[in-house]
């Protein structure tokens, strides 16, 4: 469910060679859009899960510690030590590739290098990824500079925990996306959810529709949406009922106090079930 300006996005994205950095609230689809962009063009996602303390170490390469311990013990048993056997350990089959260095020494069609949530790493990993970004190159001391031979395909993708640097920014094409409107978010939920009726589609969107109006500590996300139609229909759920919302709330509202606010509104009645 692409509107134009998320499929212009992509496209000067991939003509231009450029990472796409894509904002927006949480559960509005940001990583589906790599994930539809991979299928599209044929090739692997890749993806870098971006969190608090995440080192440069474990998005590029580890040593694989225990092959290498069990090659020495192995020709230890067998009673001689090779000159080459440093060489040997260090060499790429003892190698772990991480994301970053498995979209860079990635083989075939370039893949799409999906960077996930990179608000949640710090500063130091932030100026550490443009590096990789600017030159598509890592240098592993033991094997030399490992360069790609054509430029992965990168999505970066936000939900602005933190600002994110200028730097960054200047760096990359920039794409926000916000909450669908109703109709959008109805076709959605039409084709990602064929089991529910019209008329609990609809009534399903309105009540999504109004909570996002509404002052609640954690909106509710397109995904949120989808989860909560998947479960009404395991439910053989025609319509909604005030009896049903309350039992299945939380499949949409995931915070307790919210919870609490939305029961008791759609029982006074200031929360009206029908669609919009």
């Amino acid at each position: 469910m692409a509107d134009p300006a998320i499929a212009t996005s992509l496209h000067l994205a991939l003509e231009l060679h450029k990472p796409l950095l894509i904002e927006g609230h949480a559960g509005v689809g940001k990583t589906e859009i790599a994930k539809v962009l991979a299928r599209l063009l044929g090739t692997d996602l890749i993806r870098l899960q971006c969190y608090e303390g995440l080192d440069a170490s474990t998005a590029l390469y580890e040593w694989n510690y225990a092959r290498q311990l069990l090659h020495i013990r192995l020709q230890e048993s067998d009673g001689h030590a090779p000159a080459d056997s440093e060489a040997k350990i260090f060499s790429e089959p003892f190698l772990l590739k991480r994301p970053l260095l498995q979209a860079i020494a990635h083989e075939g069609r370039p893949p799409v290098l999906l960077v996930d949530e990179i608000d949640r790493s710090d500063e130091e990993f932030e100026a550490f990824l443009l590096e990789v970004l600017s030159d598509f190159q890592v240098t592993v001391p033991e094997l030399g500079t490992i360069r790609a031979r054509e430029r992965p395909h990168v999505i970066l993708t936000s939900n602005r925990s933190r600002e994110l640097s200028d730097a960054l920014r200047r760096r990359c094409l920039y794409l926000f996306i916000d909450h669908p409107p109703f109709e959008k978010e109805l076709t959605i939920v039409r084709r990602k959810v064929p089991g529910a009726t019209e008329d609990l589609a609809a009534q399903i969107v309105a009540l999504v529709q109004r909570l996002r109006r509404a002052k609640l500590a954690k909106v509710p996300g397109v995904s949120e949406t989808l989860d909560w139609a998947e479960a009404l229909v395991v439910l053989h759920a025609a319509h909604l009922t005030p009896e049903l919302v309350g039992e299945t709330l939380g499949c949409l509202v995931k915070d307790e106090a919210d919870l609490r606010k939305v029961r008791a509104d759609i029982e006074a009645g200031r929360l009206p079930l029908g669609a919009a």
